[in-house]
């Protein structure tokens, strides 16, 4: 055979541009700021609402915890994975429940803008609307990015999302409360609100995705293709012992960034003297670029050496950026600290966020990709969520100093059972390669 005829049999190399403006990647960029718009309403931005209205930090650690929800979404992901909504199905099975979920939000938003803390019962209840049916926009959107592309396709697509998550976060945090200095904060739910006809109208736009979808004949067969063998699948491929300690490696990696997460960080700043606009501008907005870098870097690090040793350092880094917040302490109202804080916290939240995906979807069985990856994501986020309800009050009883070291020293377990688990982690470098 000639070097001609070898060249010409050669496959061309994947275009980066086609990638990247390929339809389903700006679907998926509209996507992800519709997953992203919720997430800081029933959590940090949520915080500052309460404590405007006077409610005690202890009661707004457990209100703003209302973001625990996406912690237990894979407890209803299998519906996403096997049933229909009736009045919605022409849309079909993905693009009917992400409709679903997305007018779930606006109603949730527009309920609490009504509502106001100050008939804090259905406020709250409105609060947990807004937080399940972000959990479930969240559940449907996976779904669909992982069903409508091929594999050489996600990583696009997962890019694209990211960047629409993250300027979510920004219009949702820094937007948010620059708004609120000039306005009332039901106002700013509302407004919060229509922006979400944005991706609802992306929704009604988009391709469903060219899966083939079989019924369960019966009742029993439900149950077992959409409940017990996603779960009994992973213990069967990693034997009970590594599925059980990878498990519980996966409870523990992310509590201390967990644990700043909730509704205490809202107060801290305020309590540190920084005004909301100060906290907007620093935390939320050049907070999530830093976060963005964070994000490339831990990509690279990744297609160097693989999964394992950037998600030890990863862990480890951002376990460390919490003492940062006790020399902050020291430096009430001194932005240049608060600037040097957030840059090294996002950088590493960033970092660990790339390796955790990554790590995660190393574990995953394609067959059950939806309710195994909705399983563990949520493992992830659980034990965080429960510290930061208790988080008002352990505030309270040591002070914010003697949390964040408590935050910090919650690294060593973790990282104990990765060290233990480290050679059988070895498909997950693999894979990366």
């Amino acid at each position: 055979m000639s070097d001609a005829s070898v060249a010409v049999a050669r496959p061309a190399k994947p275009s980066v541009w086609k990638a990247f403006t390929q339809p389903a990647a700006w679907t998926m960029f509209f996507f992800g700021f519709s997953s992203g718009l919720p997430f800081l309403l029933v959590a940090g931005t949520l915080a500052y609402w309460l404590k405007d209205n006077g409610i005690e930090l202890k009661e707004i650690t457990i209100i703003a915890s209302a973001g625990m929800t996406y912690a237990l979404k894979f407890l209803w992901a299998p519906l996403l994975d096997h049933t229909r909504l009736p009045l919605l199905s022409r849309l079909g099975q993905r693009r009917g429940w992400l409709l679903f979920a997305q007018l779930g939000v606006i109603a949730g938003l527009l309920a609490m803008s009504l509502a106001t803390p100050t008939q804090l019962g259905v406020f709250i209840a409105c609060t947990l609307l807004v937080a399940f049916a972000g959990a479930t926009q969240d559940i449907a959107v996976d779904a669909y990015r992982i069903e409508i592309a091929p594999p050489a396709a996600q990583g696009a697509l997962v890019a694209t999302y990211s960047l629409g998550y993250r300027i979510a976060l920004i219009v949702t945090g820094a937007f948010a409360l620059f708004m609120a200095d000039r306005m009332a904060w039901s106002r700013v739910y509302q407004v919060m609100a229509l922006l979400m006809l944005v991706p609802v109208a992306i929704t009604l736009l988009a391709r469903e995705p060219e899966v083939l979808r079989t019924r369960p004949a019966s009742w029993t067969q439900w149950m077992r293709e959409s409940v017990a063998d996603p779960f009994t699948d992973f213990f069967r491929r990693y034997g009970w012992q590594t599925a059980l300690l990878t498990l519980l490696f996966i409870l523990l990696f992310k509590i201390p960034e967990q644990a700043l997460v909730g509704g205490i960080m809202s107060p801290f700043y305020i309590d540190m003297g920084f005004t909301k606009t100060q906290i907007g501008a620093i935390t939320k907005i050049y907070g999530i670029w830093m976060g963005i870098v964070g994000v490339f870097l831990g990509g690279v690090a990744i297609a160097r050496w693989g999964v394992r040793r950037p998600l030890l350092a990863s862990i480890v880094l951002c376990a460390s950026c919490n003492l940062l917040y006790v020399w902050l302490i020291r430096h009430p109202g001194d932005l240049a600290a608060l600037t040097l804080v957030i840059s090294a916290e996002n950088i590493t939240l960033g970092f660990l966020g790339t390796a955790a995906v990554a790590f995660l979807s190393s574990l995953v069985n394609r067959q059950h990709t939806a309710t195994q990856y909705a399983l563990l994501s949520s493992m992830v986020n659980l034990p965080g969520k429960v510290l930061g309800v208790f988080a008002g009050s352990i505030v309270e009883a040591t002070g914010y100093g003697s949390y964040f070291v408590i935050a910090t020293l919650a690294v060593l377990p973790a990282s104990a059972l990765l060290l233990y688990l480290w050679p059988r982690f070895r498909e997950a470098d693999a894979g990366a390669a």
